[in-house]
């Protein structure tokens, strides 16, 4: 009888171990006092967060190619309140460790607060995979990688576990790709210069698993995503282009760069998590790109809490690609009149370096939309413990796929050196970015992700 008990035991923990979805009972929440993606539904008591009010549309006349920021409905609205250096303690308990900082050390900084808008929704047809996740997701026992969910859609509605947070980031509805006609990637002058890093090229990215219908982890080779990018500029790095690959299963990041001097298309399996990107002076490393990338596997994940929190949100102004690269970009920070910050309640996801693991930023904090399973905001810590970098992604309903919230454009601050790293820009473009909820486009294929066919693009 004893053994049966602890047979039992074992079982339901092995269980617990596989990060199972939600029960049915909690599952049933989903639609009724939780949104159809597992958010609030209501607004807070002081009522400067409201109910959630479904997906944002665009006013009558927009179609691609036209400034998003010109068809938003709410265009006019002026901002509430303004935080700054002078009042910032003042609104300390709605921010996080490491925006109050900035705003106290960055003279001229502040951030402009607008009212709230829930507008952040899916498509009908990506909410039915969140119906069929809510109990039906699984990932490993180690939580590094998802094998089984319906995509797209989030896969823990009801989150667990600060993994299950994490791969709803990771897995947000994005179409099966985005394309870049040319995108800035720039870090700014280093303390004392006036030389400011700007790269630029031609971008794409991946989903194979983004396609409309019900697609498993599995099913594409196990590709998260893809991306190509090449440098066009500066003239140290122009000519230079790289693919990689990150998977679902937790196998290694695949890359492959080309090297114009030596052309040849070399395959670096180094190249991923802390390593520093090429060309930005150790600024920017690998997992940093739209606040984390990469595989969960070098950190332990908790869930510390949800908080509310001032986010940016419904930041048009970051995809404005008739502005100048400068006008947006100052010395110091971005232009405040490019951001939006809105109150919305984020859950606070901890993750801490594995014991046995390193990495240069031990400890980071990572703040998730509610509403939209975006990381809106993020923090690095140091060996010592101590605020490092914070980090802003700006997000914006992608009316392409159906309202669904998405970001690109992200800014990078270093709270010790001074410097930014801002990317995924199209100001100074004068094209805007792409989703594309289905395509013919050949490149849209993981035949198209590999070293043999970066070769054969960069030896034309």
């Amino acid at each position: 009888m004893i053994r049966k008990v602890l047979s039992i035991v074992a079982v339901l923990v092995a269980i617990g171990g596989m990060a199972l979805a939600a029960s049915p009972q909690d599952a049933d929440r989903l639609g009724k006092d939780l949104t159809p993606a597992g958010a609030e539904k209501a607004g807070n008591k002081e009522g400067t967060i409201p109910e959630w009010s479904g997906k944002d549309v665009p006013l009558p006349g927009w179609s691609f190619g036209k400034y998003r920021g010109d068809f938003w409905q709410y265009k006019d609205e002026k901002p509430l309140f303004v935080i700054d250096a002078s009042n910032v303690d003042k609104y300390a308990d709605k921010l996080s460790k490491g925006q109050a900082q900035f705003i106290k050390q960055t003279e001229g900084y502040k951030m402009e607060v607008y009212p709230t808008h829930r507008n952040a929704g899916y498509p009908d047809w990506v909410l039915e995979n969140v119906k069929k996740n809510a109990t039906g997701a699984k990932l490993s026992p180690d939580g590094d990688s998802l094998l089984e969910a319906s995509l797209p859609g989030i896969p823990f509605p009801i989150p667990q576990k600060g993994e299950e947070v994490m791969w709803n980031y990771m897995t947000c509805y994005t179409g099966v790709g985005i394309i870049w006609p040319e995108t800035y990637t720039v870090a700014s002058p280093s303390p004392g210069s006036s030389e400011w890093i700007e790269t630029h090229g031609p971008q794409i990215l991946y989903f194979p698993w983004g396609a409309k219908g019900s697609n498993s982890p599995s099913s594409p080779g196990q590709v998260l995503f893809s991306i190509y990018f090449a440098y066009d500029a500066p003239p140290a790095l122009a000519g230079q282009a790289v693919m990689q690959s990150y998977y679902f299963n937790n196998k290694p990041c695949e890359t492959f760069y080309y090297f114009p001097g030596q052309r040849r298309v070399r395959r670096m399996p180094a190249y991923a998590y802390d390593a520093p990107q090429i060309g930005f002076e150790n600024q920017y490393t690998l997992d940093q790109p739209w606040l984390f990338i990469g595989n969960l596997d070098r950190f332990d994940w908790k869930i510390t809490g949800k908080k509310e929190l001032y986010v940016p949100y419904n930041c048009f102004g970051m995809f404005n690609f008739n502005q100048k690269l400068h006008e947006v970009l100052l010395p110091k920070f971005l232009n405040s009149a490019n951001r939006r910050y809105e109150l919305h309640r984020v859950w606070v996801i901890e993750a801490t370096v594995k014991q046995g693991m390193r990495h240069t930023a031990p400890k980071k904090i990572f703040y998730v939309d509610e509403d939209s399973w975006l990381v809106l905001v993020g923090e690095d810590y140091d060996a010592h413990g101590g605020l490092w970098k914070m980090r802003e992604g700006y997000p914006i309903p992608a009316w392409e796929l159906g309202g669904t919230f998405e970001l690109k454009p992200f800014v990078q601050y270093d709270l010790l050196n001074g410097r930014y790293v801002q990317d995924q820009t199209v100001f100074s473009v004068g094209k805007d970015m792409q989703w594309l909820p289905e395509t013919n486009d050949p490149r849209f294929k993981s035949s198209y992700f590999t070293g043999e066919k970066l070769r054969a693009i960069c030896e034309r």
